[in-house]
């Protein structure tokens, strides 16, 4: 199950955090962080406070973490996206991260079909994330789910990494809804209408 992470999740979000680092101190890393540099609890807390740090919770136990928020880094200024959408109907992913005991299992595709769809709640019409050119296991899971490069450039990856080659993703979000506005004017004709009872409904997907 993904849901929006409580403050009870904080420590098991943090420790994803520092299990995903260990793991890679001992196997290949594929990430740019670093222990009690970035991503920290820290991290996690602002994005619970931002209303933007969601979880996957399986048997009572919370393997995986993302935020999810449409706030683009600076570098996202530079890259020639090809879907020119107006910052409004962008929706981002960050830190999408799997327990690596969990790693396989179908996890990280699930938590990115999550934030398609959110983004498609939020009437978005893109979604856009970036990673490390070294990240071949995510590399590989967005671009199966139909993310395609935009461009490259040099990231300061939560303003406190710097990091070269770094990708920056894109896809566009099909099915959005559309907002509808509809009027209506009580004990009148029903073509009449009156912008005091102008009441928003969504279309469905398509």
């Amino acid at each position: 199950m993904i849901r929006k992470a409580e403050f009870k999740d904080l420590e098991y979000v943090t420790k994803i955090y520092e299990d995903i680092i260990l793991h890679e101190e001992q196997n290949t890393k594929y990430t740019a962080f670093r222990l009690n540099v970035y991503p920290t609890k820290t991290t996690a807390e602002k994005a619970l406070n931002d209303n933007a740090l969601y979880v996957y919770e399986t048997g009572g136990e919370v393997c995986a973490c993302i935020i999810i928020n449409q706030n683009q880094p600076d570098e996202y200024k530079t890259i020639d996206w090809r879907y020119k959408s107006p910052s409004n109907e962008v929706v981002v992913i960050h830190l999408l991260c799997v327990s690596p005991d969990k790693s396989g299992a179908g996890i990280g595709k699930k938590m990115v079909a999550f934030a398609v769809d959110e983004g498609r709640q939020r009437n978005c019409s893109t979604i856009r994330l970036d990673t490390g050119g070294q990240n071949t296991p995510a590399r590989y899971l967005y671009e199966k789910m139909g993310f395609t490069i935009a461009g490259t450039n040099n990231m300061s990856i939560g303003g406190v990494i710097q990091h070269n080659n770094h990708l920056f993703y894109e896809k566009k979000i099909t099915g959005c809804r559309k907002i509808l506005y509809l009027v209506n004017m009580p004990d009148s004709h029903p073509t009449s209408y009156s912008i005091r009872d102008l009441v928003p409904q969504r279309l469905p997907p398509g």
